[in-house]
């Protein structure tokens, strides 16, 4: 007998004889796939007259046979069902790992789901997809409510979640079905239970405003002052999303009107974010306080304001304590300009904002640059209109300490430079922190674009303090002139470095048009003599004595009267255009040509 045994083992060692073992199995495997992914064809196709195998044979009859043979159906179900093939064929999966049971969990035809379900004995009904989807999950959102009933009947879970954390009654109150959700609920489905992150069914019931499924939720032990993740109520999240029919139920059980998140958003914050005028009139009807912020200082007319939700603003101005904007540091003019909502600017400074408001230093000393004024953010932001109507109603262009007009120079912003030089902003204004220069801050971001420097040339640049160097001692003149002399870097320093010394010989040139008779330094000669404008610049320079006296003239008058004097002032049309360098404005010529 050991005898025998030891042949049997020896034979089954043979190479030969494990390849036929190998060849057969994976035939057989073959075999149960194919068959397995033709029943899950047939099911997702409704073809009812696919049934299963048996001894290798599909078994096929059309649906009306299969109606009137019901017995005969469930007959060829119980022959097969303690066969291996058979169990093999019902939990195979595709490449998506949907089994056949997967498929008739989302098959419209009810039939289908129970004779699968019934040949599919061997599974939990807790398998995944490879998505993470279970049967009852698929059959929720496909809103087969005949599918979830029949599978809870039969024992599938309700409490188990797909990948995503999603329970069947998140999904279920997702798709604001009522009798899918009371289905679920019947099954044993937990209201409470936790999903995502900390987000439940009546989070999911506040997001989607259903109110018939809320009220079934609330009715079935839903709890309203559970908080998500974030630690937003149920209420916040209403509000959040425009709901005031939830909101009043949310409230009516209890809901606290001024509950907040751990950041400091309260329930109203929510609420002005949104800007739902009905939303914020039920919260304050019902004890909602518009003068609490948040951690970042910020009031609900903050968010309504930078969210442009003109009709929210209008409701929150009035009732908004002076006490509480001075507390937060900020203006909700501010808000509104950051947002670049210029309707809600204009409402908020009709209201009696003060264009001029400022950061508080607290809130200032958030922004790297320091930025104070509302007409910054408007600046910075490129916005136009609302730099426009900021101006209009008063606000000082220099009260930051970047000023504004420095922004607008550097990202080459046309038409606001052009609005706050009319506003008579500071042409001539210094920004020492990265760059500390005798000659004024601006011409730093704009040597390379004409149009720009001649049009803060036009308006009063003083061009003089470029050729400022105490190389040649070519400046006392001009100390002593009244000058006070400014400790920085002269500007043939500035323009020798190399990626700006291509461009010293056209901008010297452009800078000669706008002073009278002056001097170059060594170093700058040595520089332009290497450009092609040197021939122009050297005989502007040495007949500068010979200057037109009306050119000389002009040069002073501008040295004493702005240039929105000027263009106010009653004079001659030729005049006129001659003191303000019309001849020289590119901008005139070129933008709005072009716009």
């Amino acid at each position: 007998m050991d005898a025998a045994n030891v042949m049997d083992e020896d034979e089954l060692l043979d190479p030969n004889v494990q390849m036929i073992i190998q060849d057969s199995c994976q035939r057989e495997l073959l075999i149960c796939r194919s068959e397995t992914l033709k029943i899950i064809k047939a099911i997702e196709q409704g073809e009812v007259k696919y049934v299963f195998m048996v001894d290798h044979t599909l078994i096929l009859a059309d649906n009306e046979k299969l109606r009137k043979q019901k017995t005969l159906s469930m007959c060829f179900i119980k022959q097969v069902k303690s066969t291996k093939l058979q169990h093999s064929f019902f939990s195979q999966v595709d490449e998506h790992g949907w089994c056949p049971l997967h498929r008739a969990a989302i098959q419209p035809l009810v039939r289908v789901l129970e004779m699968v379900l019934y040949a599919s004995f061997s599974l939990t009904l807790q398998e995944k997809t490879l998505e993470g989807e279970t049967f009852l999950t698929l059959a929720v959102k496909a809103g087969l409510v005949e599918n979830v009933k029949i599978l809870l009947e039969h024992g599938a879970s309700p409490q188990i979640t797909n990948s995503r954390n999603e329970s069947p009654l998140l999904l279920a109150v997702r798709a604001g079905s009522h009798q899918m959700v009371s289905t679920l609920i019947a099954g044993g489905a937990q209201v409470e239970q936790v999903c995502l992150k900390k987000w439940t069914a009546i989070h999911e019931a506040s997001k989607g405003g259903c109110v018939h499924v809320m009220e079934l939720l609330l009715q079935s032990g839903g709890q309203v002052t559970k908080t998500d993740h974030h630690g937003v109520t149920p209420l916040g999240i209403a509000a959040e999303y425009n709901h005031p029919e939830v909101l009043e139920l949310l409230i009516k059980h209890g809901a606290d009107v001024n509950a907040q998140a751990p950041n400091g958003d309260s329930v109203l914050y929510d609420a002005a974010g949104a800007g739902n005028p009905d939303c914020i009139n039920i919260l304050l009807h019902h004890g909602a306080n518009p003068n609490i912020p948040n951690l970042s200082s910020q009031l609900p007319i903050h968010r309504a304001a930078f969210e442009g939700h003109y009709l929210a603003l209008r409701i929150l101005i009035p009732i908004t304590t002076r006490r509480a904007l001075r507390l937060s540091g900020q203006s909700p003019v501010h808000s509104a300009a950051d947002g670049g909502h210029a309707q809600c600017l204009e409402l908020l400074l009709q209201k009696g904002s003060d264009a001029n408001a400022l950061l508080a230093p607290h809130m200032s000393e958030n922004y790297g640059d320091m930025r104070k004024s509302p007409l910054y953010f408007a600046v910075s932001n490129g916005d136009a209109t609302c730099t426009e109507i900021l101006l209009k109603m008063g606000a000082k262009p220099d009260l930051d300490p970047l000023h504004c007009l420095l922004v607008a120079v550097r990202s080459g912003r046309y038409m606001i430079v052009k609005l706050l030089l009319a506003a008579e902003a500071d042409v001539n204004c210094y920004f020492t922190v990265v760059n500390d220069t005798v000659f004024p801050t601006a011409l730093q971001y704009c040597l390379n674009d004409e149009v720009m420097l001649r049009l803060l040339l036009n308006n009063g640049y003083d061009a003089e303090r470029c050729f400022c160097c105490n190389h040649d001692n070519s400046c006392d003149d001009l100390f002593e002139s009244g000058w006070s002399q400014h400790q920085g870097g002269k500007f043939c320093d500035f323009v020798s470095v190399s990626w700006l010394v291509n461009l010293v010989g056209r901008v010297v040139l452009i800078l000669l048009q706008y002073v009278g008779q002056i001097s170059l330094c060594g170093k700058l000669k040595k520089m332009l003599k290497k450009h092609k404008e040197w021939p122009q610049i050297h005989k502007m320079i040495l007949f500068s004595v010979t200057l037109s006296l009306s050119h000389l003239s002009r040069v002073q008058i501008r040295k004493h009267l702005s240039y929105s004097t000027l263009k106010s002032m009653e004079l001659p049309n030729r005049l006129r255009s001659y003191l303000l360098y019309k001849e020289n404005d590119l901008y005139a010529k070129v933008i709005c040509r072009e716009d």
